[in-house]
């Protein structure tokens, strides 16, 4: 199977979005083969500063985070062509940036379309890694459109998070959002954070 930069496949339209920053619109501009993706990571959002963005070139600040859960789970990455490496494709439930501190559902569920189109392009898929509540929401309406019902049950995610999920045959692990300046300071959410990237990438 020959790679594929999904940012070419994937385009938002008409951007009906109210809350958030079209500015910001992002999809991974990065060459995958989609044999060789295993895991799918799900963040948040955009940051504002595209610099900071996983792909950016240098050290953005979203890549440093993220490099430091995979470290906290035993492997030993400091580049997004490193987690590439593992298996592993990062992207976000919302494709623009935040205006405010949350997102409304309606705007979680029209981005899930295009989550769901970038899901379909990696049909090797075993480990979705939701990373907090917004990529939590999404792949729930995802599932709720196809499926008639939600994979994931509401509740806090420390209480939900041991349990096994499974959108068809995909594993799917809620877990908490590892990017944002509270990652470095919230040590049992990292801890936490670590132990499902972990278990997300033996299970593969």
């Amino acid at each position: 199977m020959e790679k594929v930069n999904l940012s070419k496949c994937i385009k938002c339209v008409d951007f009906p979005c109210l809350d958030v920053n079209k500015d910001c619109y992002l999809v991974p501009s990065v060459e995958v083969d989609p044999v060789k993706i295993k895991a799918f990571m799900v963040s948040e959002a955009p940051p504002i500063d595209l610099n900071d963005y996983f792909y950016a070139k240098g050290e953005p600040f979203y890549m440093q985070t993220t490099a430091q859960a995979f470290k906290d789970a035993g492997y030993e990455v400091t580049s997004m062509e490193d987690v590439l490496d593992l298996g592993v494709y990062i992207t976000t439930a919302i494709k623009c940036g935040k205006t405010g501190y949350s997102i409304s559902s309606k705007t979680i569920e029209n981005c899930s379309s295009l989550l769901e189109s970038e899901m379909d392009l990696l049909p090797r898929i075993e480990a979705l890694l939701l990373m907090g509540d917004t990529a939590i929401k999404a792949v729930n309406y995802i599932a709720k459109r196809n499926t008639g019902k939600r994979i994931v049950p509401s509740g806090s995610t420390y209480k939900i998070r041991k349990k096994e999920y499974f959108y068809n045959k995909v594993r799917v692990f809620p877990t908490y959002l590892q990017t944002g300046k509270s990652y470095l300071i919230e040590k049992s959410k990292r801890k936490m954070i670590a132990e499902d990237i972990k278990t997300a990438l033996k299970y593969q």
